[in-house]
């Protein structure tokens, strides 16, 4: 049986997108597709790629490869499922804690110079992420694996800000889907012949194609300090 600790150990979104995997079995008799779950999410596919490939790693669900209705949940899915509905439903009780909470809360301070300097003022305000990026635009996070955008200051490790899109003006940096299923980031070019995804790092080749889905321009991106990146 999965204790609280294990439930937490995915994010909210994941847990949402393993109940929606499990309540469209079971209202249908037959797995979503990809495509389905974006829809139902009002996400993109390339953000339910993510959580799919998070949710296979750590043994919640099933998929096989080659298959559109491929995505069912293990007996460890169904299992966590049962307890995160256990706690979700002690959430609701007269001063019980609750079980995801969220960071959204920070201080900002004031500012600070990166040059000369400047007076040091504080004026504290609330830091509001929906503030800054915008809000009721179904903006969501990607983890950046891989360096091909490192000279466009994109990292590693990095988290990066999208607003779902389905089309880029030439030099955009964008969450693009190539053969309706390998995820990329890269910036965008468009001619009269043919799509270029252009990465950030001599150490790659730009990609051409023409089977090219923009699913969402990146307009932010969070990091967190390394030692090895000599931050």
């Amino acid at each position: 049986m999965p204790t609280q600790t294990e439930t937490n150990a995915i994010t909210p979104r994941q847990l949402d997108v393993l109940m929606r995997i499990e309540a469209f079995q079971t209202s249908r008799c037959y797995s979503a597709t990809i495509g389905e779950l974006a829809e139902t999410l009002n996400v993109s596919r390339a953000t339910v790629f993510e959580h799919v490939a998070a949710l296979r790693e750590k043994n919640l669900i099933t998929q096989s490869n080659g298959k559109a209705r491929c995505l069912q949940l293990t007996a460890r899915g169904n299992r966590f499922i049962e307890k995160a509905r256990r706690l979700e439903s002690k959430s609701t009780e007269p001063d019980a804690p609750t079980t995801f909470a969220t960071d959204d809360g920070w201080m900002l301070a004031g500012r600070v110079c990166a040059g000369y300097g400047i007076e040091a003022v504080e004026t504290p305000q609330t830091f509001s992420m929906a503030a800054i990026f915008g809000q009721g635009m179904g903006l969501f996070v990607l983890e950046v694996v891989g360096s091909s955008m490192k000279d466009a200051g994109i990292f590693d490790g990095d988290y990066i800000i999208c607003r779902p899109a389905a089309t880029a003006e030439n030099g955009q940096i964008v969450v693009a889907l190539l053969e309706g299923r390998m995820a990329t980031l890269k910036r965008f070019y468009k001619d009269s012949k043919a799509i270029r995804l252009q990465p950030a790092n001599d150490a790659f080749e730009p990609m051409l194609a023409r089977d090219c889905t923009i699913q969402a321009v990146v307009t932010g991106v969070i990091r967190k300090f390394q030692r090895d990146r000599g931050f």
